[in-house]
C-alpha cells in the first residue's frame, strides 16, 4: 500500500520519531546498543521512504506503517526482541525501495536481513503471482519473520477499515481480506493476540459484504 509522491521530499520529524523509539525502548529494557539500532533502523527506514505515502485520502508519510508495525509487535503482541522490532521498521525497504538485502546485512547485520528479505514481494513478479506465493511461502517463514508479517498485516488491515484506499471499491477491499484471511490462516500458532486481533478485524469488515 504504497505509492511515491509529486512532492519533493516529505518531511519526517526525526527528532520526534527517535524520542518515541527511545520511550519505547526504555519500557522494553533494552540495552544502549538496542537503542542506537532502532534509531538506526527508523531513520534509515525514514530517509528511504521519505517520497513515499499511504494510498489513503490523507497521503499519509509511509514511516507511519513502519512504525505502526513495531508499535503492534511491543505494545500487542508483547515482542521484546530487538532484531524483530528493527526488521517491523525496515520490513518494506528492500521491496520499495532502492535498497539491497546486501546492504541491510551490511548496516543491521544477517538475521535482520534474512527476516526482511522473508518480508519482502519480488516486485518483478505480477501482483497476482506475488500474492499467491505469500500464501503459499508464509507458513516456511522463520519465527520472526512470521511475527513481522502479522504485525503488517494487522496494521494494513486496520488501515483499510478506517479508510478506503483511492482507487478502491468494495469488491478491491472485499478480495484483499479474504486474501489476508489465507496468509494468515499459514501463519497460525506465531503469536495468539495479533491472531485474534486479525480475525476479529477480518470477520468484522467481511460481515459487511
Amino acid at each position: 500500500m504504497v505509492h511515491e509522491t509529486d512532492f519533493e521530499d516529505i518531511t519526517i520529524n526525526l527528532d520526534k520519531l527517535n524520542s518515541l523509539i527511545v520511550s519505547m525502548a526504555e519500557v522494553l529494557f533494552f540495552t544502549g546498543m538496542d537503542v542506537l539500532l532502532l534509531i538506526k533502523a527508523c531513520n534509515f527506514a525514514a530517509e528511504r521512504h521519505s517520497l513515499q505515502r499511504r494510498k489513503d485520502v490523507q497521503q499519509t508519510p509511509y514511516i507511519n506503517h513502519l512504525i505502526g508495525v513495531a508499535n503492534i509487535l511491543t505494545s500487542e503482541g508483547g515482542v521484546t526482541d530487538c532484531a524483530t522490532i528493527a526488521a517491523a521498521l525496515l520490513h518494506d525497504t528492500i521491496e520499495d525501495t532502492a535498497t539491497s538485502s546486501q546492504e541491510i546485512a551490511e548496516l543491521f547485520g544477517e538475521e535482520i536481513s534474512q527476516i526482511v528479505q522473508e518480508c519482502s514481494d519480488d516486485k518483478s513478479l505480477s501482483s497476482q503471482v506475488r500474492k499467491q506465493l505469500q500464501i503459499e511461502n508464509a507458513a516456511t517463514h522463520s519465527f520472526k519473520a512470521k511475527l513481522v508479517q502479522l504485525a503488517d498485516k494487522l496494521h494494513n488491515l486496520r488501515d483499510l477499515e478506517r479508510a478506503t484506499p483511492v482507487g478502491w471499491n468494495s469488491a478491491r477491499i472485499k478480495e484483499y481480506f479474504l486474501w489476508s484471511k489465507l496468509v494468515v490462516s499459514q501463519l497460525k500458532g506465531t503469536n495468539e493476540v495479533l491472531e485474534a486481533a486479525i480475525d476479529d478485524v477480518i470477520n468484522r469488515n467481511l460481515c459487511k459484504f
